[in-house]
């Protein structure tokens, strides 16, 4: 081989080379973190994947199981995830740094993608269990979601206005929506109380398997409270199998939420791809009714990504 040919042939492989690394730098890594497979964190992460493999160029989105809430934030901060579900509670006590919470330290590189739909705190006894009211649930065994998730701090502010300690319960698990159901299945738990949207699969599944009742939580207990993340909401009649009235509970707004380190492009981008393709949130999730775009930027507890606000103030990227 001539000297020149060899040459060529480096040059040729050295191109290659540096069109292949090109092309990683531009490759945008999206990990959504979501929740149980059992709530609705997590098909309406999935949902986001395939939306933004198809909306944004070179994006190679994947989703991550977690805890939940608390987790998720957690692993924002640690720049371990573009993108998080989380509940409106957990992300004020994260911003603020709430120890009790789950947080050693205030989380400061949250950013707010957007607001979307609100929890509904549901709590759910076995129709043999006797319980009808709050009142009821004293002596009873329940599960009230794994440690210091968002579902676990919203049972610890529910039943502390309810005047209700978990010393008050016979029994007290911290276990998933989908393993809660199977202990109540086999008559192990009496009651479980998850935070979720109205619909949540782990909930229809237990209501197709045995008599359920949904527990009220009056309006002045949700005033209790005393966070403004907590409202007044309603689980209609129907929701659930042998569900025939509807029942009074309380809600709480969930977030999108990503960190500082995002780029501004890809934020925006995942924000304008996220309004665009409601009906296919819809599809995944019917709690994804209650995203709505004009109501996504209000009562933020947390400052908006720069991304999603150019998003918010301009429709596009």
């Amino acid at each position: 081989m001539k000297f020149s040919q060899f040459l060529r042939g480096l040059l040729v492989v050295a191109t290659g080379l540096v069109l292949a690394s090109g092309a990683a730098a531009q490759q945008k890594f999206v990990n959504i973190l979501t929740g149980g497979q059992a709530g609705v964190y997590y098909p309406l992460g999935v949902a986001l994947s395939q939306v933004y493999g198809k909306a944004i160029p070179d994006a190679k989105a994947t989703v991550q199981a977690t805890k939940a809430s608390v987790e998720n934030l957690n692993l924002l901060q640690a720049g371990r995830g573009e993108l998080a579900f989380t509940l409106g509670d957990s992300l004020s006590d994260a911003w603020r740094g709430v120890e009790d919470a789950g947080f050693k330290s205030k989380l400061d590189r949250l950013r707010t993608v957007a607001g979307i739909y609100s929890n509904y705190i549901q709590i759910v006894a076995s129709g043999d269990s006797g319980i009808k009211t709050l009142a009821d649930l004293k002596g009873k065994r329940i599960s009230v979601g794994a440690p210091r998730s968002g579902t676990e701090l919203n049972a610890r502010a529910i039943l502390k206005a309810a005047g209700i300690s978990y010393a008050d319960f016979a029994k007290v698990e911290y276990l998933s929506f989908a393993e809660s159901v199977e202990l109540m299945k086999n008559r192990q738990l009496d009651v479980t109380l998850q935070s979720a949207g109205l619909g949540v699969a782990s909930i229809r599944d237990l209501a197709t398997s045995i008599k359920v009742v949904v527990v009220p939580i009056p309006a002045d207990v949700v005033a209790k409270v005393g966070d403004p993340a907590y409202a007044p909401g309603t689980i209609p009649a129907g929701t659930y199998t042998g569900q025939t009235e509807a029942v009074a509970t309380a809600t709480i707004k969930n977030f999108l939420v990503t960190h500082a380190g995002v780029p501004d492009d890809t934020v925006c981008a995942m924000t304008k791809a996220t309004f665009d393709s409601l009906d296919t949130l819809v599809a995944a999730h019917s709690a994804a009714k209650g995203i709505v775009r004009s109501e996504a930027n209000k009562g933020l507890p947390v400052p908006l990504h720069p991304g999603a606000e150019r998003y918010f103030a301009t429709s596009r990227c």
